[in-house]
């Protein structure tokens, strides 16, 4: 009995010493979705991901593309003549009329917000020319971002046409991209837009469909889709303190509680580390590279509590040459700091010949830049 009694205390205090290790997000979320991939904007970590990389039909999380394409044409200020052909678009519609005119910019709202599928035929064949025309720049703009098994068709998702098909990941990568566009980031997260009706008495007025920003505190937008054929698709975006999560599902009955689910465990398990600052490397024995070797870049990566002891960084430098000790041919870069995670690369740096009394200039000047236009109450780029 006694015997009994000391493995069952054993066995308690061995479950309760394998809870107090910190696990990471993955082994921890279980979601509905068939295909999902929870990614960091900076790094492009992938923080978890359930058949990522599967081609599925995506609906209208297709417009991200569409959208990001029609802001950086430049001609978010010109006006769309509507056409018969995008009027007479199935599905969602912001219910244009032929021959009717409407910003470009004010398209791609009613696009993002109300998933107009007209507002993508409108916004295809202006910016494209034709809807051909656009979807090969969508298809061109794919293999530029990355996105190796993803194929567009048309600018809206519906199940109208044959090989229009992406994955989680492919989507987390088009979003990253697109989250780095300061236009994209503000209609994203906009709940409601308001667009000018010459034909009526009332203005349009558009609710954003996406539920996570009413649902998460932390989110930042996203779009949502579905087809009868690619089921409910989700593509969302949060930020909490400095990092910034992207999350996909694709076919996932509770899309927002799989949303959730992933930014909190991720936000719970991980902190946004700076590995690398942009500064001189320390770390030099060569007496040539002394206070001159410098890095202008950080690097920055999302890690577990016990991933943070499993960092390591190594300085390779180009040996130097005797010609360069009288200050010719000097290369700008020098060599590569190469970080490590748990053995495996994670990333690299560039390192720069950069005399310290220069480094400390600019670091100089760049401070007190910044710390005049505060004063003056403006930032640094206008």
């Amino acid at each position: 009995m006694r015997f009994k009694k000391t493995s069952y205390i054993c066995v308690i205090i061995l479950a309760i010493w394998i809870a107090s290790f910190p696990r990471q997000a993955g082994a921890e979320v279980t979601v509905s979705a068939h295909h999902a991939v929870l990614m960091e904007q900076v790094s492009g970590r992938v923080l978890f991901e359930k058949n990522a990389h599967e081609q599925r039909k995506i609906a209208s999380i297709t417009k991200i593309m569409t959208a990001i394409l029609a802001i950086e044409s430049g001609k978010m200020d010109n006006q769309v003549t509507i056409s018969d052909k995008a009027i007479g678009t199935e599905g969602s519609s912001l219910y244009l009329k032929n021959g009717q005119k409407m910003k470009l910019r004010d398209l791609v709202y009613g696009l993002m917000l109300r998933s107009g599928n007209d507002a993508a035929v409108a916004i295809a064949e202006y910016v494209g020319g034709s809807m051909e025309g656009f979807v090969w720049l969508m298809n061109q703009k794919a293999q530029e971002i990355g996105m190796e098994n993803t194929h567009f068709s048309n600018p809206h998702g519906l199940d109208n046409t044959e090989n229009h098909y992406s994955t989680a990941y492919d989507m987390a990568l088009l979003t990253r991209y697109a989250m780095n566009n300061e236009e994209y980031r503000k209609i994203s997260s906009t709940k409601v837009h308001r667009a000018s009706n010459p034909f009526e008495k009332w203005d349009y007025s558009w609710k954003n469909k996406n539920k996570m920003l009413s649902l998460y505190k932390y989110s930042t937008g996203g779009k949502t889709g579905y087809t009868k054929l690619a089921k409910r698709t989700l593509v969302s975006t949060a930020q909490k303190g400095d990092m910034s999560l992207i999350a996909v599902t694709l076919n996932a009955p509770d899309d927002w509680d799989d949303h959730i689910t992933m930014f909190e465990t991720a936000f719970h398990n991980y902190d946004l580390v700076e590995i690398l600052d942009d500064d001189v490397v320390k770390k030099v024995k060569d007496s040539f590279y002394k206070n001159k070797a410098v890095l202008k870049n950080e690097f920055y990566y999302p890690l577990t509590s016990e991933e943070k002891k499993e960092i390591k960084v190594d300085y390779v430098l180009i040996q130097p040459q005797s010609k360069w000790k009288k200050g010719k041919n000097l290369p700008e870069k020098v060599g590569k700091a190469y970080i490590f995670l748990n053995g495996e690369p994670i990333g690299t740096r560039n390192i720069f010949f950069e005399p310290v009394s220069e480094t400390f200039g600019r670091h100089f000047f760049e401070s007190w830049r910044t710390l005049f236009f505060m004063i003056i109450g403006m930032n640094a780029d206008g």
